[in-house]
C-alpha cells in the first residue's frame, strides 16, 4: 500500500485525476494500460457495478506485473464495507461521493488517502473534522469554479479537485486552476462512453497526452 503522502504527491504533481468504470474487464486492462502508456501515474477505478471488485482485482495485478509506479485507487466509495473489499483488494487510495466519517477513519489508521466528495461549505468543514487532505468538489459542472472562489477564503490551505462535468479543453481546465484547484478529475469527458463501447484506445491515448498538457500549461 502506498503511503497517503506518496499518493497525494502523485495527483498534485499529475495534475489530474482519470477515472472510469465499465463492466468488461478486458477493455477496463486495456483502458488502464492506455491511460499509463499516455503518462498516468495515478488513477481511480470506480465502484459503480456488480463487476467493479472483480475487475479491480485484475487492474491490481496488472499494476503489480506491469505498472510499478501507478497508484491505482477505489472510487464512489460510501460504506466501510465497500471501503474494506477494495482495501483488502489492495487499492492504494479511496475516493467517494460523500462524507462518511467511518470511511475516513478507516483510511486514516491504515495511514490511505481518502478523497471525499463535497458540495457546501458545512460538508467541507466535515471532510476537514474527517481529516480530508484533498476534497473533491462534486459535481463539479453543478458547482462552477465560481463556487471554489467564493468560499475559497474559508478554507485556507485546503486543497481541492473538480470532478464531474471537467472539460477536455484548455479554457475549462485553466478557469478550474485559476479558481485555486490543484488538480482535476477526468471521468466521461476523457474515457467516454464511446471511447468504452468502440475500443478507441489511440484516442484515448492521444487525448490522455492532451489532457496532461493542457493541465502543465494551465497551472
Amino acid at each position: 500500500m502506498k503511503s497517503k503522502q506518496e499518493v497525494l504527491d502523485s495527483i498534485i504533481t499529475q495534475g489530474m485525476l482519470p477515472l472510469f468504470f465499465y463492466a468488461d474487464a478486458e477493455v477496463s486492462v486495456e483502458i488502464t494500460r492506455t491511460l499509463y502508456k499516455a503518462g498516468v501515474r495515478v488513477f481511480e477505478y470506480t465502484n459503480r457495478g456488480a463487476a467493479a471488485l472483480d475487475n479491480f482485482k485484475k487492474l491490481k495485478e496488472l499494476q503489480q506485473t506491469e505498472m510499478p509506479y501507478l497508484h491505482l485507487g477505489i472510487g464512489t466509495i460510501k460504506s466501510i464495507h465497500e471501503a474494506d473489499a477494495f482495501i483488502n483488494a489492495g487499492a492504494d487510495f479511496l475516493v467517494s461521493p460523500i462524507v462518511n466519517p467511518e470511511v475516513a477513519k478507516m483510511a486514516h489508521d491504515l495511514n490511505m488517502l481518502w478523497i471525499p466528495g463535497c458540495m457546501t461549505p458545512t460538508e467541507i468543514y466535515t471532510a476537514q473534522t474527517a481529516g480530508a487532505a484533498l476534497i473533491k468538489l462534486f459535481p463539479a459542472n453543478i458547482l462552477g469554479p465560481e463556487f471554489l472562489t467564493s468560499i475559497k477564503e474559508l478554507f485556507r490551505d485546503q486543497l481541492f479537485m473538480p470532478t464531474g462535468g471537467v472539460e477536455l479543453d484548455a479554457g475549462n481546465i485553466s478557469t478550474w486552476f485559476k479558481a485555486g484547484v490543484c488538480a482535476v478529475g477526468m471521468g466521461s469527458k476523457l474515457i467516454s462512453k464511446k471511447v468504452l463501447e468502440e475500443k478507441l484506445y489511440d484516442e484515448l491515448f492521444t487525448n490522455t497526452q492532451k489532457a496532461i498538457e493542457l493541465v502543465q500549461t494551465s497551472r
